[in-house]
C-alpha cells in the first residue's frame, strides 16, 4: 500500500482584495494524482506558482483540498487530521521557525515539548539527531551564529524529533553555499537510510538527479510527467544535445536551426557577451553540421554534444506545458 495516496487533488481560492484582481478564483492546484511508496524519496519539481507548496500544505492538512482525495499512511487528510499529523513532519527551506538566541540544543528541547516526546526519551532523541545532521559538538552554540546550512540540517532535526514516518522537504537547500548542500544532501541520504519515506521539493535538477528514486514534473497546478529521472531524460530528449557557443545570434538563425530536420527542440540562455544554443536532436539524428550551416553569419565559438540532462528535460517538459 502506497504511503502517500493523491487522487485528482484540487485547490481553489479567491484572489486577496490588496493583491491585483481581487476577488477572482485561483486554481493553484488541478487535480494532481500521484502515489508514494514507503522507503522512496519523492521528488516534486515545478517552476515557481507551480502549486508545490500548495500541494505540500494539503498533505500535511495546512490547507483544506476544494476537491479530490488525498491520504498519508492510510489516513484521510480531510477527515483524519489529527492522524495525519501525529505521523508527519515537514521542513521547510529559509530561516524561519528556529529561535536565535537559543542554542541549537535548547531550541531541540523546546520542540520535543511541543512535539509531546516523551521526557525520558528526550535526551537519547536528540543525541541521535544532532549526530545524524552533522550538529554534533556544535548544538551548545546561539544558533544566530549558525551558518545557513547549519540552520537547514537543524530544521531538519526539529521536523524528526517525533519519529515521523513521512517528512515532507520543501526547498531546503535554497540560499545555501555549495559545501552545506552537499552536507545537507548527504543528511536527506541518511534518512532514506532509517526508512523514513521524503517528499522533496527543490529548484536544483542535480539535486533531484542525485536524491530521488522517482520525480514528477508540475507546472499550472498539473502534473506534467513522471518516472524514475532516467525515465523522464528518455522521455522527453531522447535523443543527443548540441551545445554552441554563439556570438551575435539573430532571431532568424534561431528560426533556422529550428527547421534542421533531425532538430527536436532549441533553447537559447544568454551567457555575458555569448547565448548558449542548446540544440535538441531527435533520437538517432545527428545535425551538428547542419545546425552550424544554419548559423552562417554568426561568429561561432566552443561546440560540444552530449547527453539530455534532467534540466534539459525539466525545461521542455515546462517550456511545452
Amino acid at each position: 500500500m502506497p504511503v502517500i495516496e493523491v487522487s485528482d487533488l484540487t485547490r481553489t481560492f479567491r484572489a486577496r482584495a490588496r493583491l491585483r484582481g481581487a476577488g477572482r478564483m485561483v486554481e493553484a492546484v488541478r487535480g494532481v494524482s500521484f502515489q508514494v511508496e514507503r522507503g522512496e524519496l519523492f521528488g516534486l519539481l515545478g517552476p515557481n506558482g507551480a502549486g508545490k507548496t500548495t500541494t505540500i500544505k494539503m498533505l500535511i492538512t495546512l490547507l483544506l483540498p476544494t476537491a479530490g482525495k488525498a491520504s498519508v499512511l492510510g489516513f484521510d487528510v480531510v477527515t483524519q487530521p489529527r492522524e495525519v499529523r501525529q505521523r508527519v513532519g515537514y521542513v521547510f527551506g529559509g530561516d524561519r521557525g528556529l529561535y536565535d538566541r537559543l542554542s541549537g540544543l535548547d531550541n531541540l528541547r523546546y520542540f520535543a515539548e511541543l512535539y509531546a516526546v516523551p521526557a525520558r526519551e528526550q535526551r537519547g532523541r536528540i543525541s541521535e539527531l544532532l549526530e545524524l545532521v552533522g550538529l554534533a559538538g556544535r548544538e551548545k552554540e546561539r544558533v544566530e551564529g549558525y551558518s545557513r546550512g547549519m540552520r537547514q540540517r537543524l530544521h531538519i532535526a526539529r521536523g524528526l524529533l517525533h519519529r515521523p514516518q513521512v517528512l515532507f522537504l520543501d526547498e531546503p537547500s535554497i540560499g545555501i553555499d555549495p559545501v552545506g548542500a552537499r552536507e545537507l544532501r548527504q543528511t536527506v541520504k541518511g534518512l532514506i537510510e532509517t526508512g523514513t519515506t521524503v517528499l522533496l521539493t527543490t529548484h536544483y535538477m542535480f539535486e533531484a538527479d542525485e536524491l530521488c528514486h522517482r520525480i514528477a514534473v508540475i507546472s499550472g497546478g498539473r502534473i506534467l510527467a513522471d518516472g524514475t529521472p532516467q525515465e523522464l531524460k528518455q522521455r522527453v530528449s531522447a535523443g543527443r544535445v548540441v551545445e554552441i557557443e554563439v556570438f551575435g545570434l539573430t532571431d532568424g538563425a534561431a528560426e533556422r536551426v529550428r527547421a534542421v530536420g533531425g532538430v527536436r527542440s532549441v533553447n537559447v540562455e544568454e551567457r555575458g557577451p555569448a547565448q548558449i544554443l542548446q540544440v535538441h536532436a531527435e533520437p538517432g539524428a545527428e545535425p551538428a553540421r547542419a545546425v552550424l550551416s544554419a548559423l552562417d553569419g554568426a561568429r561561432v565559438g566552443r561546440v560540444a554534444t552530449r547527453e539530455p540532462t534532467l534540466e534539459d528535460a525539466y525545461v521542455e517538459l515546462v517550456a511545452g506545458a
